[in-house]
């Protein structure tokens, strides 16, 4: 009978752990950028902590070539969520950004997934340095009130094998199955400001949950 007693406790112990959701975890000290590294070194200047936000660029001077700052970590199913803003004038370029996930670092360049941010790009995929172009573009149909181009706005990227789904605000803007049998299902997540106009980013309350 103490067997039989002992062994029921383990398989309700085991039944409770199963039925945990995973938890997320802070990417960002709101500090420093600890766990993260600039994809280019000569570009390491441009990304810093100010006010507990990530930030690159100033909105005042233009941004000469594509920088990135990623996870030292690499992510396969997983979701991940954050704040950004993007600001800048549009009459002094293109005024871009985008969150790299699924992602690897070749040399001085990132390979992989993105999730747009800027006008005219908002909520798609593109894939960066590979196949060098939009996958799903962002549908923005169902976006409120909430949504302000230059104002805070969330991301939600979830993966889940071959799925991918995005989300602004809560609100899903595109939904893609990778076909490609061969493209990584793991990688890097990076933050990116992107070459033009005079522009600035930010991104702050980065987490992941690993699924």
């Amino acid at each position: 009978m103490k067997l039989i007693a002992i062994l029921t406790l383990s398989l309700s112990i085991l039944s409770v752990s199963a039925k945990e959701p995973a938890k997320a975890i802070s990417l960002f000290d709101g500090k420093t950028l600890t766990g993260w590294k600039t994809v280019n070194p000569a570009f390491a200047k441009m990304w810093s902590v100010v006010d507990g936000v990530i930030v690159a660029g100033n909105g005042k001077d233009k941004i000469r070539a594509n920088t990135y700052l990623a996870t030292t970590k690499e992510y396969g199913d997983f979701e991940f969520r954050c704040s950004f803003r993007i600001s800048g004038d549009h009459k002094t370029g293109l005024i871009n950004s985008g969150i790299q996930y699924r992602s690897y670092i070749h040399g001085k360049k990132i390979i992989g997934y993105q999730a747009d941010i800027g006008k005219g790009w908002w909520g798609g995929i593109y894939d960066e340095h590979r196949r060098n172009k939009t996958l799903v573009k962002g549908d923005l149909s169902k976006l409120g009130q909430d949504f302000k181009e230059d104002g805070w706005n969330t991301y939600l990227i979830r993966c889940k094998g071959n799925h991918h789904e995005l989300f602004i605000n809560g609100i899903k803007t595109c939904d893609y199955l990778e076909k490609d049998p061969k493209i990584p299902a793991k990688g890097v997540i990076a933050v990116q400001i992107h070459s033009g106009g005079a522009a600035k980013v930010e991104f702050k309350d980065l987490t992941i949950t690993e699924l």
